[in-house]
């Protein structure tokens, strides 16, 4: 069926075209994207820029079959197709395949059943007490934090005692807009968003449409290189298999890497919020001129500091401040790292979801503890399958979902947490021999 664009004006809204996937894959540039979803084929070049979600994760799907993406990323998509309508030139040949490339045509339909199931089981109805109570514990910390300081002073061991609580409260406060953000908490994508901007902004000072661009780039493509921001590791790190040698090769050599399971612990966990993602923030929203979301973010500061000034004055505030984003930091990497940095880092391989994800993630044992401590990320491989389901139902379909990785031969990884947190400085160490081997011998 070559030549089937001939048969419309592509972005014109006419949906009278017929393609094969090679055509699709031909519009995969930066100035000329098509992708496929059901079999009906858009022309997302100009909408890519309106993209609620960002450009760049709607772009990472251009030339390919996006019907997984789109089904894990939108709990109504009956509301989005009267955005995907006009974008729509054409469908596949009858003769094309659903999906594309090599991907396994048995695990996209068995992953599509299980996905129906999990709805019809309620599992992605969410328990608002969960919720208000999660949220009532973050504030709950807060408070004793204050007036602990308030009334006995600030003498170290209370300054001490403090920085962990406020620690605490900001960890739990980033679990809770991490739920808003992915709109698993109302059935409605506006309270969701608004209640995002309350949480990542008024509880934490950060923005959420930076969280929203980067952090769904991770789940649309997790684990591939200039896909995913978070294997972006700006040369401080190699990572994976294939990136330690690619540079070995090249003689690259902007850190000594072989040493950086190391200084991992000098530069990753203690500044990735307080420095890297602080500067990122308040560049990103002052350069786009996100008005809303820096707003948001000076209302948490200027309670902050109202609440703190009068007990440490300027100087002692900003100090407890920085201190408690040092320890929310240690935090936040060991339990987002320990789910994916041991697991395969490589370019795109064109995989279907489950396999992707898979590929991707791992889990964490399941405990009270675990579950509270990261924000049930644990089940980091439940959330990647169903980003948009409430947390506290990942257990449920997870022995479904270890059932149907089961009958493909699809590795399904649980780990202890110390076996988790281990592995991250491991694999670092692994990656970091193979650059050595690759950059004196290859």
């Amino acid at each position: 069926m070559g030549g089937g664009g001939q048969l419309t004006e592509p972005g014109s809204g006419r949906a009278g075209g017929v393609y094969t996937w090679e055509e699709v894959q031909s519009h995969s540039s930066r100035n000329d994207q098509w992708l496929v979803i059901d079999r009906k084929v858009y022309n997302i070049t100009q909408w890519a820029k309106r993209h609620p979600g960002g450009f760049r994760v709607i772009s990472h799907y251009a030339g390919e079959d996006a019907t997984e993406a789109f089904a894990a990323f939108h709990p109504n998509p009956t509301f989005v197709q009267k955005f995907l309508k006009p974008l729509q030139i054409g469908e596949l040949a009858a003769s094309e395949p659903s999906q594309d490339r090599n991907k396994n045509a048995a695990i996209i339909q068995d992953f599509h059943t299980l996905r129906a199931q999990a709805e019809s089981e309620g599992l992605f109805r969410a328990r608002p007490l969960f919720f208000c109570l999660h949220l009532c514990h973050i504030v709950l910390l807060e408070a004793l934090a204050w007036l602990m300081i308030w009334h006995w002073g600030t003498n170290w061991m209370l300054t001490l005692l403090c920085s962990v609580m406020l620690a605490t409260a900001q960890s739990q406060a980033g679990w809770l807009q991490h739920d808003f953000g992915h709109l698993s908490v109302f059935k409605k994508s506006r309270w969701n968003h608004l209640l995002h901007k309350f949480a990542i902004g008024h509880l934490k000072g950060a923005s959420a449409n930076w969280w929203n661009h980067r952090h769904f780039q991770h789940h649309a493509k997790p684990n591939v290189f200039r896909k995913d921001p978070d294997v972006n590791m700006l040369s401080i790190f190699v990572v994976g298999a294939t990136q330690p040698v690619e540079y070995g090769i090249k003689k690259i050599k902007h850190m000594p890497y072989h040493r950086q399971h190391q200084y991992f612990f000098l530069v990753g966990p203690p500044l990735l919020i307080p420095v890297f993602f602080h500067i990122q923030i308040m560049h990103t929203m002052i350069s786009r001129h996100d008005w809303v979301d820096l707003v948001w973010s000076m209302s948490y500061y200027l309670r902050y500091f109202c609440c703190y000034i009068p007990l440490y004055g300027l100087l002692g505030s900003v100090a407890l401040i920085s201190f408690v984003r040092f320890l929310e930091s240690h935090w936040f990497v060991w339990v987002t790292q320990m789910n994916h940095l041991p697991m395969d880092i490589d370019h795109e391989k064109h995989q279907d979801w489950l396999t992707m994800q898979l590929r991707a993630t791992c889990n964490i044992e399941q405990s009270f503890f675990n579950d509270w401590f990261s924000g049930h990320l644990n089940f980091q491989i439940e959330h990647h399958l169903f980003p948009t389901m409430p947390r506290h139902n990942y257990h449920l379909v997870a022995p479904h979902v270890r059932a149907l990785c089961e009958k493909h031969g699809i590795p399904y990884q649980m780990k202890t947490m110390w076996q988790g947190l281990t592995d991250i400085v491991r694999s670092l160490k692994n990656s970091g021999d193979l650059w050595l081997d690759a950059y004196l011998h290859k």
